[in-house]
């Protein structure tokens, strides 16, 4: 059973927290200065802390009360579109995304249509950056680990591939050669550790200068200089579906490396209730594992 106060007084300090003014807080909840008070009051003396430091003609916030109101607004918020989805079950609702920039080019764009047959009542808006201003239903992220305080999930490791242009695979038996050109990627200004993995997994770590070649700041950026012919790549086979089944793009060796790193679901704990957030999420899982991640 759970031990929470009454509603109305969690009720009552959300609004007051909002306006800090019990004045405020009576007109929008259309009862008086007296009763928003007394409900303060039976709180405060509940949770055996002060919510509200009482100066003159004027409230604020004890770092108590801060911590409570912030919480409190996530979960009303909940509660509301908990209570509009049973209401109106068919109504549009969207579902914002932070989604890194490639990953929403190349791998969840070409499945969105499928979304969308399943869930025509979902609206997506997909961000590939976050602001202050931003409240985003789950993220899907690239990283080692997963993220604390929230339900992480792994969808997927990243599979890496030695790749080149057709045209390049006789110069790619020569990755030892002064003018084999490698392409980087920079994740945060540092190169990512693909080709030591690459090579040290195909026993060439001895044989391959790593410092040299071309560093680019998306995946994007390497993938097209890769196709035109500007050098060599380790990429991540569920980024190059396409080039690999048109031809743009050949794998020159069998070496296949998994990991370290993937694409991780993270949900906020208040939003995992949302059936919008579940929906995402379990044809998310369901496409992820549906992607192919051994060679043809």
């Amino acid at each position: 059973m759970r031990s929470l106060p009454p509603l109305t007084a969690l009720r009552v300090f959300e609004t007051t927290g909002k306006y800090l003014s019990f004045t405020h807080a009576a007109k929008q909840l259309h009862v008086t200065q007296s009763a928003v008070s007394r409900q303060i009051k039976q709180l405060e003396d509940y949770l055996g802390v002060p919510l509200f430091v009482r100066l003159h003609h004027k409230l604020e916030l004890t770092d108590a009360g801060q911590q409570l109101l912030a919480k409190l607004e996530q979960a009303f918020n909940l509660m509301e579109v908990a209570v509009q989805e049973l209401r109106d079950p068919n109504q549009r609702q969207k579902l914002n995304l932070l989604v890194p920039p490639t990953f929403a080019t190349r791998w969840l764009a070409p499945r969105l249509a499928g979304f969308h047959r399943s869930f025509p009542e979902l609206e997506l808006s997909i961000h590939n950056s976050a602001s202050e201003h931003s409240l985003f239903d789950c993220s899907i992220r690239f990283g080692h680990t997963a993220k604390p305080s929230h339900y992480s999930e792994l969808l997927m490791l990243e599979q890496h591939l030695a790749v080149c242009a057709p045209h390049m695979t006789d110069k790619a038996q020569q990755l030892d050669k002064a003018n084999a050109s490698l392409l980087h990627i920079l994740d945060q200004g540092e190169r990512l550790p693909v080709w030591e993995n690459w090579l040290q997994a195909a026993g060439m770590s001895d044989q391959v200068n790593v410092n040299r070649g071309m560093e680019f700041s998306t995946l994007d950026q390497v993938i097209n200089a890769a196709i035109n012919g500007a050098g060599f790549a380790i990429i991540d086979r569920h980024m190059i579906t396409r080039e690999l089944e048109s031809g743009t793009l050949v794998a020159f060796s069998d070496i296949e490396v998994s990991g370290p790193c993937g694409y991780w679901l993270d949900i906020n704990a208040e939003r995992q209730g949302l059936a919008k957030v579940i929906r995402f999420s379990e044809w998310l899982r369901e496409v992820a594992a549906d992607s192919p991640t051994q060679a043809h």
